[in-house]
């Protein structure tokens, strides 16, 4: 028996060893894999998409005019590059405006403040608003407020984002955006101001998405700029009031539609089985939203376009998707998840953090498929990028399905440095996106989509949460 067992164990060893050893690509589809990447060194198609993009429909908040001119553009830019099965889907949503809004301090010293108004927020009276400041140092300590020190003010949380090379620090921070004015609300609170999320030292406010607590009314909710939001701490040495009058017009709720737009490369043996890239389509209104999420638009067309013009077959279909309403709401990847739920997905990734560098693979797959990841990290890896952990994040849209249908996920992950500067901002522009940065991306993209399209091994299924 003890003899039968220490075989038995040995030859599982040797297979082992032997899946281990067996190549997980053909050398044709390694040739592929080379030849995309030297490709994409002189595509200049992802910065030419950025550059018609927001030069000729601009900023596009979803449900908006732009927004349907974002949508025809699309259109008709991946018919144009020869994709297929090229469609808008629609998905219904409940769209926000803005509308004129000021704000300055009126005592212990007058000063005016930068500010905007935080998407979803609801409008103060006409008149405005002219009450006191509650001081907060962030969200934290708001939280942990049992006293009526916030009721009948406007609540300020100074919450600081700290500059990372991922998104750690605004992750951090951003809950002062969503969850705050639901908390300043609770303990009375008249309208919620926050320090921009954001890593600039300019006098620019930072806005975003903001949510409600069913049950709670709603208050008025803004950002200031980072300077102002200084100026705001240092008036705190002072002890004596702070004041503020605000004006702040808008509208939420209204009905509107939007559309995912979608194009594809389909496969062959496995042509039901979905490689899904994404980007999302949709900006804020303060800016042409060129590193969000413009970039991420043209790097994963650009990607495709490249497969497609190899002439190889994909096994796996290859989908580009431009997600509907991911600034407010999500509304596309929600229409997504449901409409195609019983599609098996390869996997699903997102370019979403601007123009920066790709440095890192990451991957949330089952564990059979680790050995595929290893491999496609090794044709990544004359692009500099490094193999990370089996717990990535693929981006906002792309997370959201990961988590809903449980489908597997990959994850380049780009350098935000510099990132959170210009997100959500007026300043976010074209001149922030370097070229040769996003030919980098391209070519991530494009090695990283045929190989695993080309993989003998699937991804999934994963477990549910």
């Amino acid at each position: 028996m003890l003899c039968s067992l220490r075989c038995l164990a040995a030859a599982t060893m040797l297979c082992h060893t032997a899946a281990q050893a067996q190549p997980m690509f053909s050398a044709a589809d390694l040739q592929t894999s080379t030849a995309l990447a030297r490709a994409a060194e002189q595509s200049g198609l992802a910065y030419e998409l950025v550059d018609s993009l927001v030069t000729e429909i601009g900023p596009r908040p979803a449900g908006s005019a732009n927004d349907a001119r974002a949508v025809a553009w699309a259109l008709a830019r991946l018919k144009a590059l020869g994709f297929s099965n090229v469609r808008a889907e629609e998905v219904p949503l409940r769209a926000w405006k803005r509308g004129e809004a000021h704000a300055h301090l009126t005592a212990p010293f007058p000063q005016p403040i930068v500010m905007a108004a935080l998407g979803n927020s609801v409008a103060t009276p006409k008149e405005g608003l002219h009450a006191e400041v509650a001081y907060y140092a962030d969200l934290e300590a708001l939280k942990a407020d049992t006293s009526e020190r916030a009721k009948g003010k406007i609540v300020f949380i100074d919450q600081k984002t700290e500059r990372t090379k991922d998104a750690r620090g605004y992750a951090r921070a951003v809950a002062a955006r969503g969850a705050g004015p639901a908390e300043a609300a609770k303990r009375g609170a008249l309208a919620l101001a926050i320090r921009s999320i954001g890593t600039d030292r300019d006098r620019l406010a930072h806005t975003g998405a903001t949510r409600y607590a069913e049950g709670v009314a709603p208050i008025p909710a803004l950002a200031v700029s980072v300077p102002d939001a200084d100026l705001i701490a240092r008036l705190q040495r002072y002890g004596k009031p702070l004041k503020m009058h605000l004006s702040l017009q808008a509208e939420g709720g209204i009905a509107g539609t939007s559309h995912n737009v979608i194009a594809e490369i389909p496969g062959s043996d496995k042509a039901d089985e979905i490689v899904m890239i994404g980007a999302h389509l949709d900006s804020w209104d303060l800016g042409p939203g060129a590193v969000d999420d413009g970039a991420g638009v043209g790097i994963v067309t650009a990607a495709a376009q490249l497969i497609l013009d190899s002439g190889a077959k994909p096994r796996r279909t290859i989908r580009v998707v431009l997600f509907a309403n991911e600034e407010n709401g999500f509304d596309g990847a929600l229409g997504y998840a449901a409409k195609y739920k019983d599609q098996v997905h390869q996997f699903v990734g997102e370019s979403d953090l601007g123009a920066g560098l790709v440095y890192r693979f990451q991957s949330r797959v089952r564990p059979e498929a680790l050995p595929v990841v290893r491999a496609i990290a090794e044709q990544l890896a004359p692009l500099n990028i490094a193999l990370g952990s089996n717990e990535g994040t693929p981006g906002p849209d792309a997370g959201l399905l990961m988590r809903r249908n449980a489908w597997p996920a990959l994850e380049l992950s780009q350098d935000g440095s510099d990132y959170f500067d210009w997100h959500h901002t007026a300043n976010d522009t074209l001149d922030k996106i370097d070229p040769l940065k996003l030919r980098q991306n391209v070519g991530a993209w494009a090695v990283m989509s045929w190989l695993a399209a080309q993989s003998h091994i699937s991804f999934g299924p994963m477990p549910k949460p």
